[in-house]
């Protein structure tokens, strides 16, 4: 069994905070450490929610704030696989789980297409973060070649339902997208408080 509480426990943290009305960054900064403290213990994941997939990536809905406000998300990522560069139009934080990931992140140049900034390793325990404010634009693909890799991600919108952007490096045109979710059921977090009152 899982220490669901864990997830549980960052939710309600989540929560408040977002609730706080502070903005997108005092928010980030506020949740950045609690979502390391999240990824430093490997106890909690549901296996469910960390099987790779031989084909492409896996991004599985584990919490959708009822508002909208926030989402938490688990990314499992196959030797090889990556994203496409992409957008998220809401600030967003990424915390290593399991292996590492590199992100490259990109910006426009003056033709209008995109430069690659320099690949970014994030072992396991590390966060990043982006957002149309700091850079928005990136890809992620696994770093190991030989094993998945997994990240927890926590976004200010329902990120599975936001209407984003793929681009084309050498051309910068856009192509819209919205991602969903690999997983048709969400863990249960309130595991524990179901125990507590029996």
């Amino acid at each position: 069994m899982t220490n669901i509480s864990r997830l549980a426990n960052f939710v309600a943290d989540a929560a408040r905070i977002v609730e706080s009305g502070s903005g997108e960054a005092a928010i980030v900064a506020e949740l950045s450490p609690k979502l390391k403290a999240l990824v430093s213990v490997d106890d909690w994941l549901p296996a469910a929610y960390a099987v790779a997939d031989g084909k492409a990536y896996q991004q599985h809905l584990l919490y959708a704030d009822p508002l909208d406000r926030f989402s938490v998300v688990s990314f499992v990522w196959g030797p090889g696989q990556g994203t496409p560069i992409h957008d998220h139009r809401v600030w967003g934080l990424v915390g290593v789980l399991r292996g590492e990931e590199i992100s490259v992140s990109y910006a426009r140049s003056g033709d209008g297409s995109l430069e690659a900034g320099p690949a970014e390793r994030l072992p396991q325990g590390s966060v990043g973060a982006v957002s149309p404010d700091i850079g928005d634009i990136h890809a992620i693909s696994n770093g190991l070649p030989d094993r998945s890799s997994i990240s927890i991600h926590v976004y200010g919108g329902n990120i599975g339902t936001i209407r984003r952007s793929i681009f084309d490096a050498r051309t910068g045109s856009a192509r819209d997208f919205i991602s969903g979710y690999s997983n048709e059921a969400v863990p249960n977090l309130w595991l524990r408080r179901q125990a507590e009152t029996a």
